[in-house]
C-alpha cells in the first residue's frame, strides 16, 4: 500500500543517529516510569486525583484497594501497558526486527498467563482476543472482527506498541506497518490502527538525533493517517472519531495553555483521556507537548490526566523518552520501577538499538 506521507523511505530515515542507545533506553525507561506513576490514578477523575491524593501525583503510590484494575499493585509496580510493551521488545528482537500476527498472538497468550496482570488488566479488545485465540482464531484476521464499535478501537494496540519505532529509526512508514502488523490479533480496525501508528511513527520520528517537536507532532500525525488507511482497507472500517484530528485539538490546547495543569485539564475535558484510541493517543502527544518534550513532565502530566492514565502516561513517556533520551530521565525515578518490578531493561534496548542501526545502516 502507498503511503500518504510527502517522504520517501530513503527521505525519511535522513539525519543522524549517532545517539540511538540513548534514545531507545530513554524510551523504554519513561514509557515504565508513566506506568508505574499512572497506575495509582487511573479511572479516577483529576478532581478525584487531587482530594484522594493531597494534590497532583509526582511520586509512586500504592493503587488504593477501589481501583478497578490496579488494585493489589505495589508502589512502582507497572500493569499491562509496559508490561506488554517489553514483551513486544523481545518479539521485535527474536524476529530480527520483524514480527508477524502470529507472534504477537503467542506474546499476548504468554502475557495472559501471568496472573500478576490477566484477567484484572486485561482491556475489551484484548481479552476478546485471547479467548478467541485461545479456541484456536486466526490471529491475522482476529482483531477485524465484531461489530461493536468498541471492539478493536481501544488504546490497548497503541499501549504496547512504542518497540515498533523503535526498530524503524526516523522511518514512519516502516513503522506503521508494523504498528499495524502488531495490532492484527487484537486491534485491527482504523481506529485501533490509526492510534498505534501515530505512537511508533512518533517514536520513530524522535529517535532522530535533530528530531524537533513539530517533526514529532507531524510524524504522529501522518502515521495516524496512514495507520486508519491500513486498518480500514485491510481490516475493519469502525465508527468513530479521528484519531488524527484529536490529535490536531490536543497539541492546539497544549501550545495555547498557560501552563502544564490547565493544558491537562483543558485536554481531558475537550479530548478526554479514556480507553478509546481517539482519546488516549491524542491526551498522550498532548502531554508531550504541553511538557516541552520533558520525559519526567510529560509523565507527570500524564498520570495526573485520569482516566485511562497509566496507558497514557506509557505512550507519552515513550515519545517523551526517545526525544529527550536516557540522560534526561531521572536516575531515581528509574531505578524505583526497575527494583519494584525486578526488572532489568538494559538487554533489551541493546537488542533493539542493534536492529535500528542496522537500519539505518542500509
Amino acid at each position: 500500500m502507498k503511503s500518504e506521507s510527502s517522504l520517501s523511505p530513503r527521505e525519511s530515515t535522513q539525519g543522524s543517529f549517532d545517539n540511538l542507545d540513548d534514545k531507545i533506553l530513554g524510551s523504554l525507561a519513561t514509557a515504565l516510569i508513566g506506568d508505574a506513576l499512572g497506575a495509582p490514578t487511573e479511572q479516577r477523575s483529576i478532581q478525584e486525583i487531587r482530594t484522594l491524593f493531597g494534590g497532583r501525583v509526582e511520586t509512586f503510590l500504592e493503587p488504593p484497594a477501589d481501583s478497578p484494575y490496579s488494585k493489589g499493585r505495589k508502589a512502582a509496580q507497572i500493569t499491562d501497558d509496559s508490561s506488554q510493551m517489553l514483551m513486544l521488545a523481545q518479539a521485535f528482537i527474536d524476529g530480527n526486527g520483524d514480527v508477524t500476527a502470529r507472534a504477537v498472538a503467542d506474546m499476548v497468550l504468554t502475557w495472559s498467563e501471568n496472573t500478576d496482570y490477566f484477567p484484572h488488566f486485561a482491556g475489551p479488545s484484548t481479552r476478546r482476543a485471547i479467548d478467541a485465540l485461545r479456541n484456536g482464531a486466526d490471529p491475522e484476521i482476529i482483531g477485524a472482527e465484531g461489530r461493536e464499535t468498541t471492539m478493536g478501537t481501544s488504546n490497548g494496540g497503541a499501549m504496547r506498541v512504542a518497540p515498533a519505532g523503535l526498530v524503524y529509526p526516523g522511518d514512519i512508514e516502516g513503522a506503521v506497518h508494523a504498528a499495524a502488523v502488531t495490532c492484527r490479533p487484537s486491534h485491527f480496525t482504523n481506529v485501533g490502527v490509526s492510534g498505534a501508528g501515530a505512537i511508533a511513527a512518533a517514536v520513530a520520528a524522535a529517535l532522530r538525533d535533530n528530531a524537533s517537536m513539530t517533526d514529532v507532532v507531524r510524524a504522529a500525525r501522518e502515521g495516524a493517517r496512514l495507520g486508519a488507511a491500513i486498518g480500514g482497507t485491510q481490516g475493519r472500517e469502525s465508527a468513530g472519531a479521528s484519531v488524527a484530528s484529536r490529535m490536531d485539538l490536543a497539541v492546539s490546547i497544549a501550545m495555547t495553555s498557560d501552563d502544564l495543569d490547565t493544558a491537562v485539564s483543558r485536554i481531558a475535558d475537550t479530548v478526554g483521556s479514556g480507553l478509546h484510541s481517539a482519546e488516549a493517543v491524542p491526551a498522550a502527544l498532548g502531554c508531550f507537548v504541553a511538557a516541552g518534550g520533558d520525559p519526567w513532565w510529560t509523565v507527570v502530566a500524564a498520570a495526573n490526566i485520569g482516566d485511562d492514565s497509566d496507558t497514557v502516561a506509557t505512550m507519552a513517556g515513550s515519545i517523551a523518552g526517545a526525544y529527550s533520551g536516557f540522560a534526561r530521565v531521572p536516575s531515581d525515578k528509574i531505578q524505583q520501577v526497575l527494583a519494584a518490578n525486578d526488572l532489568q531493561i538494559g538487554g533489551i534496548a541493546e537488542g533493539l538499538t542493534r536492529i535500528a542501526r542496522s537500519r539505518v545502516a542500509q
